[in-house]
């Protein structure tokens, strides 16, 4: 055979030897598990460049070790001193060593042979770097086939780490993400659990005939596709039915998505429920809005007295289509979500002043459940002032507390404008307040003491009319209770609305009822 003929078979060799390289490379982009891919390039390493066996030496940083797997297709193991050997060296100064004589080398470890029982005889080693050129291990190959390893394999062997070493990394945050993702997965499991079953049904308290008869319904109603409107004084615990109907339906591990009505401006509201989409003005980025992010689950609309006619005739597409579309949008997206609506006002009443829809209504209406004020369930004030007071004792880790009767003699008097969670809060700041872990009644506010009997458990007064009507009684009472809130909190509207246990904007809107701004 003349030269001319060996450079072309050489060329030839190096060309295939080449190909082989990028289809390896390309085929473990794809591998994601690490142990089968260490499995591939192991085997592969050793194909590439006709050696008799390969190993990869991973780092692990955090012990100083260098490991590895000691044989394919097993998960056992070899770790040792990072700073020693071939594998040391190389990792330490990122450079190529090809020994012609393994023995022989200073820097050979002759441990891994023994713990093996393979016998070394000429080995190449190339260190293997991350995308920032930090080492990440090393790539070694055993006894070449027919003599020693050349130049060539040294290059085609580094390229090959290269690949290896990106390929390994991914692999590696993979399963990272994987576990992540898996331990995240069982943790919302157990929170959903936990979140479902603070919302079962036997959990609503009350001994009252009119909670008694709240419950059966929301019983027989939980599981049916029904919406259901909710309405009641503010403090009466809508939110709470709605959120118990959810947790005790099928659609319990899908999402219950809230949205105050009456707590966005209208300019915001309807970007808020139907989403908006890219370049509807300027700089106004794609958003998907609350109704989409509930598909499959529960969409609750507090406060949906307050929400503005334009967006009373969007919702009403959804409800009776199942259809949405964002703002701006030029195409409907199907939506399937269980409507809860709640509301403090007589939407009857603003049917007729033409500031709700009648279509809507009836299309929310299909289940009614009011929640009776608290006034109204007085034989309920002990048993519901015990839980809370045994809910946050717990919370702050103190030792149990109980009531003085005088002090629950107090609860049952006072008149409870702000229904349960008026309670609460007030059953929260005794606990902080006492002394001892009996609640007196000094502990209590001094709108709780010395309230004599009335109808209702309010003060009376007399106008033109004669007594006054339970609606004016409770507007008195409210507007006293805002007054001596705002004073309290020097004004502060956020403070205030945290003193009076509803929500900022919940405050405002009553400021601006009352005119007292």
């Amino acid at each position: 055979m003349n030269h001319k003929s060996e450079d072309i078979d050489k060329e030839s060799k190096l060309a295939h030897k080449y190909s082989t390289l990028f289809n390896l490379c390309h085929m473990m982009s794809y591998e994601r598990d690490l142990n089968t891919l260490l499995d591939f390039l192991v085997k592969n390493s050793a194909e590439v460049v006709d050696a008799d066996r390969a190993s990869i030496f991973l780092f692990d940083k955090k012990r100083n070790e260098l490991w590895s797997k000691v044989a394919i297709g097993t998960t056992v193991v070899i770790r040792f001193d990072a700073r020693l050997g071939i594998a040391g060296e190389v990792l330490k100064t990122g450079e190529i060593i090809n020994a012609e004589d393994a023995y022989s080398h200073p820097k050979f470890n002759r441990e891994v042979d023994k713990k093996t029982g393979y016998t070394t005889n000429t080995l190449l080693c190339v260190p293997m770097k991350d995308i920032n050129g930090k080492p990440i291990g090393v790539l070694q190959t055993l006894n070449k086939k027919g003599g020693m390893f050349s130049k060539e394999d040294e290059e085609v062997l580094e390229v090959f780490a290269s690949h290896a070493a990106i390929a390994v990394e991914n692999a590696k945050l993979i399963g990272e993400l994987e576990g992540t993702k898996a331990r995240l997965q069982q943790e919302n499991i157990i929170l959903r659990g936990k979140t479902r079953g603070r919302f079962f049904v036997s959990n609503i308290i009350g001994t009252s005939p009119r909670i008694q008869s709240i419950v059966k319904l929301i019983e027989k109603i939980s599981d049916s596709p029904l919406n259901v409107l909710i309405t009641g004084e503010s403090g009466t615990g809508k939110e709470l039915a709605a959120r118990t109907i959810h947790y005790n339906s099928s659609r319990f591990e899908r999402p219950f998505i809230e949205i105050n009505c009456a707590a966005l401006p209208e300019s915001l509201l309807e970007s808020e429920l139907f989403g908006i989409e890219k370049g509807v003005a300027t700089g106004v980025e794609k958003r998907v809005g609350k109704i989409e992010t509930a598909n499959g689950g529960t969409l609750f609309l507090d406060e949906i007295g307050d929400m503005s006619l334009p967006a009373q005739a969007k919702l009403l597409r959804v409800v009776q289509e199942r259809k949405l579309e964002r703002i701006g949008g030029r195409s409907m997206i199907d939506i399937d979500v269980r409507v809860l609506a709640a509301t403090n006002k007589d939407l009857k009443s603003e049917i007729e002043k033409e500031r709700f829809r009648e279509d809507l209504y009836y299309r929310l209406n299909v289940v009614h459940i009011h929640m009776p004020p608290l006034r109204e369930m007085k034989e309920d004030i002990p048993l519901l002032a015990k839980y809370f007071l045994g809910n946050f004792t717990n919370e702050l880790d103190k030792g149990p507390m109980s009531f003085s009767p005088e002090a629950l003699d107090c609860l049952m008097r006072y008149g409870w404008p702000g229904n349960v969670r008026e309670l609460e809060n007030e059953v929260k700041r005794a606990a902080i307040l006492s002394e001892d872990n009996v609640i007196n009644e000094k502990d209590l506010s001094e709108n709780m003491r010395g309230i004599p009997e009335s109808r209702g458990g309010s003060r009376t007064a007399p106008t033109e009319k004669g007594i006054q009507s339970l609606k004016e009684t409770v507007e008195e009472i409210e507007i006293r209770m805002i007054k001596e809130a705002l004073e309290k909190s020097g004004r502060n509207k956020q403070k205030a609305s945290e003193i009076l246990g509803i929500t900022r904007q919940g405050l405002i809107n009553k400021i601006k009822r009352y005119g007292l701004s």
